[in-house]
C-alpha cells in the first residue's frame, strides 16, 4: 500500500509541481501541502486525472495551531473508489486569509466548509451560502479554537415561567475545588495514607 501511495505522490507532484508544495506518505496516508491560490484548481485535477479520479470528498476540517504564525491547517479528505485509494490535502492559513470554496468542484463541499466556518471560524472565498451551521443565531466565538472557554460564554436554558428559551452569561454553580489528597472526601468508605488524622481530633 505505502508503495502504490508513494507512486501516486510522485505522480500528482510531477503532474501539479505547481500545485504541490510538499507531500508524504506517513502510516499508509498520503498527505498532500497545496498553496490556497491554486486549491480549486488542483482538486478538480484529483477529480479527472485517470490516475486518481479522486470523485468523493469524505470530509473537511481544521487544526488550530494557535502558537504558530499561520494558525490553521485546513485538511481535505478525498476518497477514488475506482483506484480504492485515499488521499489529504492540508491547506495552511492565517487567521485573517480567506481559504477558496472548492463548493464548484464538489457541492458536497458546501455544509462542510461551513461547519468549518462555525467552529474555527475560517473563511471561505466563493462559498454560496457561508453562514454558520452548528451553533445558534448570535452565537460568539468559534467552539473548536483553542483559545475557546470551556465553559463558553452563554448559557441556554428553557425558562418554565416565562415558557421560552433564556440566554444568560456562563455562571458555574460551584468553584473549582483544590483537593490537597489528604483528607478524605465526603461518602468514602477507605481512608487514604495520611487521613489517619481525622480520628484524631
Amino acid at each position: 500500500m505505502t508503495e502504490a501511495l508513494q507512486e501516486l505522490g510522485a505522480h500528482i507532484e510531477a503532474k501539479r509541481a505547481d500545485c504541490v508544495l510538499g507531500w508524504a506518505v506517513t502510516l499508509d496516508e498520503l498527505t498532500i501541502d497545496v498553496a490556497p491560490a491554486n486549491l480549486v484548481d488542483f482538486v478538480d485535477f484529483l477529480r479527472t486525472d485517470a490516475t486518481c479520479r479522486f470523485s468523493t470528498l469524505v470530509d473537511i476540517t481544521a487544526i488550530d495551531h494557535p502558537a504558530r504564525e499561520v494558525r490553521f491547517d485546513v485538511v481535505y479528505h478525498f476518497l477514488s473508489m475506482y483506484q480504492n485509494q485515499r488521499v489529504r490535502l492540508r491547506v495552511a492559513a492565517r487567521e485573517e486569509d480567506m481559504v477558496p470554496s472548492i463548493v464548484s468542484v464538489h457541492p458536497s463541499a458546501n455544509w462542510f466548509e461551513r461547519e468549518v466556518y462555525d467552529m474555527f471560524g475560517i473563511l471561505f472565498s466563493g462559498h454560496p451560502d457561508l453562514r454558520r451551521l452548528l451553533t445558534d443565531y448570535g452565537f460568539r466565538g468559534h467552539p473548536l479554537r483553542k483559545d475557546f472557554p470551556t465553559t463558553g460564554y452563554t448559557e441556554v436554558r428553557y425558562d418554565e415561567t416565562q415558557k421560552r428559551v433564556v440566554y444568560e452569561p456562563v455562571n458555574l454553580t460551584q468553584e473549582y475545588r483544590q483537593f490537597d489528597f489528604m483528607s478524605p472526601w465526603e461518602g468514602a468508605e477507605y481512608i487514604l495514607p495520611g487521613d489517619e488524622k481525622e480520628g484524631t481530633a
